[in-house]
């Protein structure tokens, strides 16, 4: 059984003039990061692994979920690949990892994100909000063999404001 939990960098800034990988989080974005950190805390159960674009947005918002659940610093990893809006590339990292892991949570951009939701769930998500975490179960024994699976979870911000 393989557990996949995306999550949405939270909401960024564009006040300064940087480089998109460079953008930091806005103020809501770690606002929101603690809500849906509170709300998963009762569905997440460890051992975790959590992947992260390198981007600042998302890796920022990784960092939060990390230490708001608790997560041992062998099971986060940044991968430079996960700065990626193409939701093939982004699935391909996903069917890469090792099978050793039964929990991966995944931090990265839309529209990858949503499209890769609709794709691998049975839930249909027109958007998957900044900060927004879905869970999606599969019943397989490795990552190479997920595809459709089964929504579990979707936790957005504004449900909890």
């Amino acid at each position: 059984m393989k557990k996949l939990i995306l999550v949405r960098h939270g909401k960024s800034s564009w006040e300064n003039n940087l480089p998109d990988e460079k953008r930091p989080l806005k103020k809501r974005g770690y606002t929101d990061a603690e809500l849906i950190i509170n709300a998963f805390k009762l569905y997440a159960n460890k051992p975790i692994k959590l992947i992260s674009s390198k981007a600042v947005r998302a890796l920022e918002t990784a960092k939060l979920f990390k230490k708001g659940l608790s997560v041992a610093d062998e099971d986060f990893k940044v991968i430079d690949d996960l700065y990626t809006f193409d939701e093939d590339e982004l699935l391909s990292i996903i069917k890469n990892q090792d099978n050793s892991i039964d929990k991966l949570m995944v931090f990265g951009h839309n529209p990858a994100m949503t499209v890769l939701v609709n794709l691998l769930g049975d839930k249909a998500i027109d958007n998957v909000p900044t900060t927004g975490l879905v869970v999606i179960d599969f019943d397989v024994n490795s990552w190479k063999e997920i595809s459709k699976g089964k929504t579990l979870v979707t936790l957005f911000p504004k449900t909890f404001k």
